[in-house]
């Protein structure tokens, strides 16, 4: 990116090297500075993010051109897994191999600040003092799938600084681990072994999700037995899950036409490409199931080599773009509730807030549809007339 406008004049000068400087002139001042890999810079723009301090989106914004390169791991699974343990070991394991790193690590919500409980805790002790690894600890806030809106924000951050890899280390909150799934490109799933019970989880959501199985502490009693029940599960399921869903190609995109809207039929969602024609059906992606013992670091390079095999799958196939247009569509109908949640509330405290309609529902003389009917109304009028 060009730090200041072009030096020449006249007919000599630039239109491209204009653009650019005239680009770099509008950006705020913390996203430059992040942009020019400034440490400082990351940490605060994730700390707005992260507090939704105001501004915060504008900064979202300007990262936004600047993402897209990252490779995005997720990992999750059930507390007692050992998820921190092997991000630690498959952090250092990316620096060996010269790549830079970015971790978040999503912590349960205090009731009381909403802060990540556990955010001082050491939990990268491979990497302490290596600035090409960031690590952050962040609040789940509340939400049952792990992850909250700023965390997709902070993705973002760590893409535009121009970190290779980015791994997203979620609760552990059992079957509600999903939402990991619309943030990260590949998704691995920690299980213990000997742990029938998280076996019989899976069942309820998280196999679905999954790129790809660990069984860390590989070197405990049960191991085996929890690896065989895996590949019994994922055998029982190839006849089940051969279109949509999460590994098969087929899985639905975002189909958006020449005027920018989408089928109303698809809710937003096509399967097929949007320059309108059928994709070509293709294998859909086996999950491995990879045998580690994180604290000593056994089997970590086969974690690594799983990993690049599904990037390689995800490239290949043509999939990581179907999945980006997933994930933006996605982003953008959370971004949508969260902005209509908001007008809402205002809507109502405008108009003097619950407590006399819920006294008049009380007393039976409205219901419940008439009251949100007439607060809505005048949103709906307004909408209306937007359209026409």
């Amino acid at each position: 990116m060009s730090d200041g406008a072009s030096e020449g004049t006249g007919d000599d000068s630039d239109p491209d090297s204009d653009a650019t400087a005239t680009a770099a002139d509008d950006l705020d001042p913390l996203i430059a500075d992040l942009l020019d890999g400034k440490h400082r810079a990351l940490a605060r723009t994730i700390t707005k993010i992260e507090n939704r301090s105001p501004g915060y989106r504008d900064l979202v914004s300007q990262l936004h051109a600047h993402t897209g390169e990252a490779d995005v791991v997720g990992i999750t699974g059930s507390p007692g897994a050992g998820k921190s343990t092997l991000v630690d070991k498959l952090a250092k394991t990316f620096r060996d191999d010269g790549l830079t790193v970015g971790v978040i690590a999503i912590d349960p919500a205090s009731p009381f600040t909403g802060g990540a409980v556990l955010g001082d805790r050491i939990r990268m002790a491979s990497n302490v003092g290596d600035m090409d690894v960031f690590f952050r600890s962040m609040s789940a806030r509340g939400t049952l799938g792990g992850l909250s809106t700023a965390t997709t924000d902070a993705v973002k951050a760590l893409d535009a600084f121009g970190k290779d890899k980015i791994i997203i280390e979620t609760v552990g909150a059992g079957q509600n681990e999903v939402d990991i799934v619309r943030t990260a490109d590949t998704v691995a799933v920690l299980v213990p072994p000997g742990s029938g019970d998280d076996v019989q989880m899976l069942k309820a959501g998280i196999l679905e999700i999954a790129d790809l199985f660990v069984v860390n502490k590989a070197d405990l009693d049960g191991a085996d037995r929890t690896v065989r029940e895996l590949r019994e599960m994922l055998e029982l399921r190839d006849g089940e899950v051969q279109t949509g869903g999460h590994h098969g190609f087929e899985e639905m995109t975002v189909d958006v036409g020449d005027d920018g809207s989408a089928p109303a039929d698809s809710d937003g969602v096509s399967d097929e490409s949007t320059d309108g024609a059928a994709r070509e059906a293709v294998e859909p992606w086996d999950p491995p199931i990879v045998e580690t013992v994180a604290n000593k670091g056994e089997g970590v390079d086969d974690f690594v080599a799983a990993l690049d095999d599904h990037r390689r799958y995800l490239v290949e196939s043509g999939r990581i773009e179907s999945k980006a247009r997933t994930r933006y569509a996605e982003e953008i109908r959370t971004l949508l509730r969260e902005d209509a949640r908001e007008l809402l509330a205002n809507e109502i405290e405008a108009r003097g807030g619950l407590d006399e309609r819920v006294e008049a529902v009380f007393r039976r003389e409205t219901d419940p549809y008439t009251v949100a009917e007439e607060i809505l109304e005048p949103l709906v009028d307004c909408a209306a007339d937007r359209r026409n």
